[in-house]
């Protein structure tokens, strides 16, 4: 059976890749894996995976002819989601802000750097229904994270789920909670040509993903073939499962 996913980055399977490898093998999504010290190879291109995920993968592993046949693929019908962090967007660095990507993914990246670190509470709050978030108890428990890159959404993007700050201030009567005034994109999803794409601005894996990771009522038990085991929230687990899915068109 060819593998449904090629997923690129996130350190390495031992380390933090482990959690989404987890995840994956968990629901039975197969997938080939490429760590982030690890160069594209061309050859990937025309494997014929449903979606890519690239996840804290430096864009130094790409040529530019390589992002520019990816987003073909995209175009024909391939999905695309990128997941924050440190080398993802325009990161730390500048990874992919100036690239094909800008034209491909549903969010407009920042020409600085757009890493977002929260000491304080960052609840994630749900916009709109979508099947990315079917069966998730986002009206009920909002979870929280501890990061995301900073982008905006396009116009012809859908913004399913949000970022929001919080401050927090101690006072003799108690804490006192102030929301930031503006909510910053999280989840956001569109198209590119006939291919589905979305952008996750925050992490899969600690430490951005925050207490997301133990999110749900139950525990998930996984490991993935050559990874880490890992133990997360359910609801966690079901949340990027259904991210992959509908990127990749999995019914």
């Amino acid at each position: 059976m060819d593998k449904q996913i090629l997923y690129l980055g996130d350190t390495a399977l031992k380390e933090a890749a482990s959690y989404l490898a987890g995840v994956m093998s968990h629901y039975r999504i197969s997938f080939d894996y490429r760590a982030s010290a690890e160069r594209f190879e061309s050859a990937l291109i025309e494997a014929g995976y449903r979606a890519i995920v690239i996840s804290d993968y430096p864009s130094k592993n790409f040529s530019g002819r390589q992002l520019a046949q990816l987003a073909d693929r995209v175009r024909e019908g391939m999905g695309l989601l990128m997941i924050g962090g440190w080398d993802s967007f325009y990161g730390a660095n500048g990874e992919y802000a100036e690239t094909v990507f800008k034209e491909v993914l549903p969010v407009r990246m920042q020409s600085t750097d757009d890493r977002v670190n929260c000491p304080q509470p960052c609840l994630v709050e749900k916009n709109c229904a979508h099947p990315i978030l079917e069966s998730l108890p986002f009206d009920t428990a909002c979870p929280g994270i501890g990061g995301f890159n900073r982008v905006t959404t396009k116009p012809e993007g859908l913004e399913v789920l949000s970022a929001r700050r919080f401050s927090v201030r101690r006072e003799t009567s108690g804490y006192r909670f102030s929301p930031f005034i503006e909510a910053e994109p999280l989840l956001v999803v569109g198209s590119f040509g006939k291919g589905r794409v979305a952008a996750f601005t925050s992490d899969v894996a600690p430490h951005w993903v925050g207490g997301l990771v133990d999110w749900g009522d139950s525990r998930v038990n996984a490991c993935a073939d050559g990874a880490g085991p890992i133990e997360v929230g359910d609801c966690y687990a079901r949340l990027f499962f259904q991210m992959i899915r509908w990127t990749a068109k999995i019914e």
